[in-house]
């Protein structure tokens, strides 16, 4: 399996991840998985509505300090949180 491949799989698999610890550890309206070819960023993106809060709570940030996802800037709207995070 070369490198490229490696790689494009394991950021799969975090953002995948990620994705089931926060449908599991806070109230979420909308948690996605979008792979590069179907992202503005070209990486695996994970997309996520959350419900309930102000910010994004501590124990999300971690979730994706752990995975290694990087948070894009995304303004809150509609008294939602949106979040999104690269790989």
């Amino acid at each position: 399996m070369s490198k490229t491949v490696r790689c494009t799989v394991e950021n799969r698999q975090r953002v995948r991840r990620t994705a089931r610890a926060l449908r599991e550890t806070v109230p979420t309206a909308l948690v996605e998985t979008t792979p590069p070819v179907r992202s503005e960023y070209d990486a695996w993106t994970l997309d996520a509505v959350l419900r309930e809060t102000d910010g994004i709570p501590p124990g999300v940030l971690r979730e994706l300090a752990l995975a290694g996802l990087t948070l894009q800037p995304t303004p809150s709207q509609a008294g939602h949180q949106y979040l999104i995070a690269t790989a």
